[in-house]
């Protein structure tokens, strides 16, 4: 029993703990978001821009290690060892039998001097390449500010057209009440409170999908900004007063200035440009290549020795002189040596020795390795002059529909909003004359349904405008996503 409560206490806790933590991320969102608000929370959370600044960050490795190239290697060794049994002294170079502790010490330099500008070539490759993904960073941020703005829009429009629908609902209710008043009474036909009554559940259903094409919206973009789902979620409503008319300008300037601004094409030019080097570089390894080389080493034995002098004597040998009959000895110096290990150090100095050399390397024949890569580079080249033409021929095709969009959703706000005019002033008049009896009921749904669809109608048209001149906008580089 007592365990069957401490599970029930952690499991309590660890519920409590989850909740503050899902409920402490929701309020870290602002209660009512602004555009600018929404695209720089996609632009912090989105992985794809994320991916994009890893890739941007490969290239700027890329760059810095073909930089690499211009400066020497160096490079030191350390090596210790242990000879045992007959084997060579690599101090005296001499064969001994006894263990030997020995160790080898180098630097070793080398540096490309000339390679006929193959370095300079790949440097420069790298160096684009690293600008190209930079833009590409770019080019991934405005894709996803234009799905935030596209949501964005869905929910101001979604908003509007709930708030219509609630609108059209409250008309009819009230209509419904007073026909019912006037159907108790018999002063008029059951069949005029039915008509009443179906338009009344038609309302209803319209608020019910409204809302659910609301929160939809309202889901879709809480996915774009990576952050939870709130269903009260508030954003700002944008004036669309201050919308640009876009439609005098003409698509030829507008696809100028796209060239010029839009990250997509910069990256595709880049990418050309950096692939042109590509070529270059490998077609420079054709040559022979000229380079410097440079050395420094030093060993130790423990069987280096040297014979250190102690002193002289003078000792009798087998020779003789004679002497008046005599054999006198004959005496010679002996000098007197005493075997003593080299020190470290004393070796690390003594047997330190240098080379330095200057050579050529001609490519004779490598796999084909370097006609291949040069194929290949060829083929690299040709794809991304292709990727910037094709880019080039899509954006003036999405500009000319862009500008095309722009032009008839004005013309088509313009138009709707003299529609909502006349059928507003149509209902007024209907509403009075059914409300004294004049007509009938049919007259009176038509007139209704005539404003109330033009009205959501409108409501859509407007936000389609907005969207339309913001893609303008885009395109002519007046809408930029930093």
């Amino acid at each position: 029993m007592k365990n069957s409560i401490m599970i029930k206490t952690a499991l309590i806790a660890l519920f409590t703990i989850i909740s503050t933590t899902i409920f402490a991320q929701a309020d870290s969102t602002p209660a009512k978001l602004t555009l600018q608000q929404c695209i720089q929370l996609a632009l912090e959370n989105n992985n794809d821009v994320q991916r994009s600044e890893v890739t941007s960050g490969i290239s700027k490795a890329n760059w810095q290690n073909a930089k690499g190239y211009m400066i020497p290697t160096l490079n030191g060794d350390v090596s210790h060892g242990v000879n045992s049994g007959r084997s060579i002294d690599p101090y005296t170079n001499s064969y001994s039998n006894q263990t030997i502790r020995y160790g080898n010490y180098g630097l070793n330099t080398s540096l490309t001097l000339f390679n006929f500008f193959s370095i300079q070539r790949g440097i420069k490759q790298s160096k684009l390449a690293f600008q190209a993904s930079e833009f590409e960073i770019q080019q991934q941020k405005d894709a996803v500010a234009l799905n935030v703005i596209l949501q964005y829009l869905q929910i101001l429009t979604n908003e509007e057209l709930l708030s219509a629908a609630r609108q059209q609902q409250d008309v009819s209710s009230k209509q419904v009440e007073r026909l019912e008043i006037l159907n108790q009474d018999g002063s008029i036909g059951p069949e005029e409170l039915s008509d009443l009554k179906g338009v009344y559940a038609q309302n209803e259903l319209a608020v019910v999908n409204a809302d659910n094409n609301l929160q939809t919206a309202k889901i879709t973009l809480a996915q774009l900004l990576n952050i939870l789902y709130n269903k009260n979620m508030e954003i700002e409503a944008i004036n669309i007063a201050g919308i640009t008319d876009n439609t005098t300008l003409n698509t030829d300037s507008i696809y100028r200035s796209a060239l010029q601004n839009l990250a997509i094409v910069k990256a595709a030019e880049l990418r050309r440009n950096s692939a042109v080097y590509g070529v270059k570089s490998y077609r420079s390894q054709r040559y022979p290549s000229l380079y410097f080389n440079g050395g420094l080493s030093t060993n130790y034995s423990s069987a280096a020795a040297t014979q250190q002098f102690t002193g002289s004597n003078d000792v009798e040998t087998d020779n003789y002189v004679l002497n008046n009959g005599s054999k006198l000895p004959v005496y010679a110096v002996q000098n007197n040596y005493v075997s003593q290990k080299i020190p470290y150090g004393s070796q690390f100095s003594n047997n330190f020795y240098n080379s330095f050399s200057i050579g050529i390397s001609i490519p004779l024949l490598n796999n084909f390795r370097n006609r291949t890569q040069i194929k290949t580079a060829l083929l690299q080249q040709k794809d991304a002059e292709i990727v910037l033409k094709t880019t080039k021929t899509q954006l003036q095709q999405n500009i000319e529909q862009a500008h095309a969009n722009v032009v008839s959703a004005r013309n088509r706000f313009a138009t709707l909003t003299e529609q909502v005019s006349a059928y507003k002033e149509s209902f007024r008049i209907a509403e009075i004359k059914f409300n004294a009896g004049a007509v009938t009921s049919v007259d009176y749904v038509i007139a209704k349904n005539n404003y109330d669809q033009s009205n959501l109608s409108l409501i859509i048209a407007k936000y389609n405008y907005v969207l339309s001149a913001m893609v303008v906008d885009y395109y002519s580089g007046k809408l930029k996503f930093d």
